[in-house]
């Protein structure tokens, strides 16, 4: 569900509450069992709601994150460029132009040298914990490489070679430091929609709440909207 698509569906679920919160309108409907048709519409509402926004939340926030899986992989699509001393696009690379390429691929700003790259992010503490995407920096702060899982890195080795993906070398005595910038899983973004789902399942077991939801609802759907969570 996009964005847009969330949005329209909040739109009916808003519609639906406005009815809810006003009972001579819902009351016009007629019977006993109209009225229980309207508390189970209720608990419809709330659990629609729930998945509305929790698509409009994964939409922004949630799997579209990106990892350090995703840093590997884009790094692997500049295998065999030259290496390129101050080089920082395709037709050329060093080591740490390909870094910042790849993070920039990936909507990330990080700086352009070895020397400002080796303090972005949170400190490894050593290279058995290392996780794909990891920056290694070692030869004494001159040379960054991007660690890709299974004891192999990613880099732009020196004049006259290309970009490559070979088996570590190094050892932590060889490292400088090693730098954690994303995270190896996408955070997760269900929680806010589980509340929500709470929300509707107390929805269908109260008899005559329906006004309540819909004022709980409504606070719940503004408060969100105004801390810009959509």
């Amino acid at each position: 569900m996009t964005v847009t698509d969330a949005i329209g569906r909040i739109a009916q679920i808003q519609a639906t509450l406005v009815q809810l919160e006003n009972p001579a309108k819902t009351a016009a409907a007629g019977s006993a069992s109209s009225a229980s048709g309207t508390s189970g519409a209720s608990a419809t509402s709330a659990t629609d709601f729930a998945a509305a926004l929790s698509g409009a939340l994964g939409a922004t926030s949630g799997t579209g994150s990106p990892t350090g899986a995703d840093v590997v992989a884009d790094a692997k699509k500049y295998l065999g460029v030259p290496y390129v001393f101050g080089g920082t696009s395709a037709s050329g690379l060093d080591c740490s132009g390909l870094v910042q390429r790849v993070f920039k691929d990936l909507g990330i700003d990080v700086p352009r040298l070895v020397s400002g790259q080796s303090t972005v992010g949170t400190e490894v503490p050593s290279l058995a914990q290392a996780q794909p995407g990891d920056l290694i920096v070692t030869n004494g702060g001159e040379h960054i490489v991007i660690y890709a899982g299974d004891g192999k890195v990613i880099h732009a080795p020196s004049e006259g070679r290309n970009v490559s993906l070979v088996d570590n070398w190094m050892s932590d005595s060889d490292i400088v430091t090693i730098r954690r910038v994303l995270p190896q899983t996408a955070p997760a973004s269900a929680a806010p929609a589980a509340a929500l789902a709470g929300l509707g399942g107390s929805a269908s077991s109260a008899s005559s709440a329906s006004s309540a939801q819909a004022d709980m609802m409504r606070s719940l759907f503004a408060s969100l909207v105004q801390g810009g969570s959509l």
